[in-house]
C-alpha cells in the first residue's frame, strides 16, 4: 500500500461488510412451527466498518482485496488502546486521556468479502445527509445544553444508562456490546441488546399505538415474504436516538443469508432532522456465547460523579470541562 492511502484511511475509521450475494432459497430457511422463517438465536454486529464513508474516499465505493488486508492490519494497530501513549493521545483521544485497556473491547477486527467502505449505502455517496435547519438548530441547544451539564436531563441517554446508539433501533456496530439476541413466538418478537441490557419486546400488528409512548418507540412486525420487517415510530423523549426527534421513523429488515448470517438493513426518517431518509446495511452473525448483564454505571454512580465534577469545576471559576472560563 502506498502512502497516499496510508494518509486516507488514517485519519477515519473505515472497513469493509458483507451484503447478500444471492438469496437464499426458500427450501433452505429454516421454519418455526408456525411456517415462517427461524431467526431465533444469538448474533454479532460488531465490525470496523464506519457508518458514514470517509470524505477521503468520497469516489470508492469498496476497497481491493490487497487494500483491504493491509488496511485491516493498520487499523487494528492504530485502534489498540494498549499501544496509546497517555501523554500524546490518540484514536480520538487528546493527550492526557486514554479509554480502557484493549482488554475490554469488542470491535471488529476483519474486513469482510464485500469491502464496502461505509454502512451507509443510500444515499450512494455512503454518508449520512447534512442536517436541514431544524435538525441544526436542535443540535445546537443540545449541545449548549449538555455543556452547562445542569442536571441528569441534560446529559445523554446513554450517560443516563437509558439507551445507546448502537441499542436499537436501529443497531449499528461500536466499540463493545455489539451482540443481540432474537427470540420469536407466533404474537411477538423479541430483540435482547447486550449494551444496557435492552429488552425490545415487538408485536405483530399493522398498526401503532400511542397510549404509552416508549424510550425506543413503539415498535410493530409484519412479514414481507420471508423478511422479516419491522416499523418503529412514537418516541417518548423529545431528544432521542443521535439526537433526532419524536418524528424518527425507522424500519428494520431481516433476511436468512445463510445458517450463521443474517442480512439487517434499515432505512431511518426524520423530517425534522434530515430532509431525505437514508439506508444502511450490516451482518448479523450467529455467535455461541451468551448476551451478559451490562451493569451501566454501577447502578447510576457514574452520572452523579459526572455532575458534581461540573459543579466542582464551576465552584473554581471554570468552564465544566476545567477549561478556563476565557475560553
Amino acid at each position: 500500500m502506498n502512502r497516499s492511502f496510508l494518509s486516507c484511511v488514517a485519519a477515519f475509521v473505515a472497513a469493509v461488510i458483507v451484503a447478500p450475494s444471492a438469496s437464499a432459497q426458500t427450501g433452505d430457511i429454516p421454519r418455526t412451527e408456525h411456517g415462517v422463517p427461524d431467526f431465533q438465536g444469538t448474533y454479532t454486529f460488531r465490525t470496523l466498518t464506519p457508518l458514514n464513508r470517509p470524505p477521503e474516499l468520497a469516489d470508492k465505493a469498496t476497497l481491493t482485496a490487497e487494500e483491504a488486508a493491509e488496511w485491516a492490519s493498520f487499523e487494528n494497530r492504530r485502534q489498540n488502546r494498549d499501544l496509546i501513549i497517555d501523554s500524546v493521545g490518540g484514536a480520538g483521544y487528546p493527550p492526557g486521556v486514554i479509554s480502557y485497556n484493549e482488554f475490554w473491547y469488542e470491535r471488529g477486527v476483519e474486513t469482510i468479502a464485500d469491502r464496502r467502505t461505509s454502512l451507509v449505502y443510500d444515499p450512494p455517496n455512503g454518508r449520512v445527509p447534512g442536517l436541514n435547519a431544524k435538525g441544526s438548530a436542535r443540535s445546537a441547544e443540545i449541545s449548549e445544553m449538555r455543556r452547562l451539564s445542569e442536571g441528569p436531563e441534560a446529559r445523554t441517554l446513554n450517560d443516563r444508562c437509558m439507551m445507546n446508539a448502537r441499542t436499537g433501533p436501529p443497531m449499528i456496530s461500536g466499540s463493545y456490546n455489539n451482540n443481540m439476541q432474537l427470540v420469536q413466538t407466533k404474537d411477538h418478537v423479541m430483540i435482547l441488546s447486550e449494551m444496557i441490557h435492552h429488552a425490545r419486546i415487538i408485536r405483530f400488528d399493522d398498526e401503532h399505538h400511542t397510549k404509552q409512548l416508549k424510550w425506543e418507540g413503539d415498535s410493530i412486525a409484519h412479514w414481507d415474504g420471508d423478511t422479516l420487517v419491522i416499523n418503529t415510530q412514537n418516541y417518548y423523549y423529545s431528544i432521542g436516538w443521535r439526537n433526532t426527534s419524536q418524528a424518527l421513523k425507522v424500519e428494520e429488515r431481516f433476511t436468512w443469508i445463510d445458517e450463521n448470517t443474517l442480512d439487517y438493513d434499515f432505512t431511518v426518517e426524520d423530517t425534522n432532522t434530515w430532509d431525505v431518509s437514508w439506508s444502511a446495511r450490516l451482518p448479523m452473525r450467529r455467535i455461541e456465547d451468551p448476551i451478559y448483564e451490562y451493569a451501566c454505571h454501577e447502578g447510576n454512580h457514574g452520572l452523579a460523579g459526572i455532575l458534581a465534577g461540573w459543579r466542582r469545576y464551576e465552584s473554581m471559576g471554570m468552564n465544566g470541562d476545567g477549561t478556563p472560563k476565557e475560553d
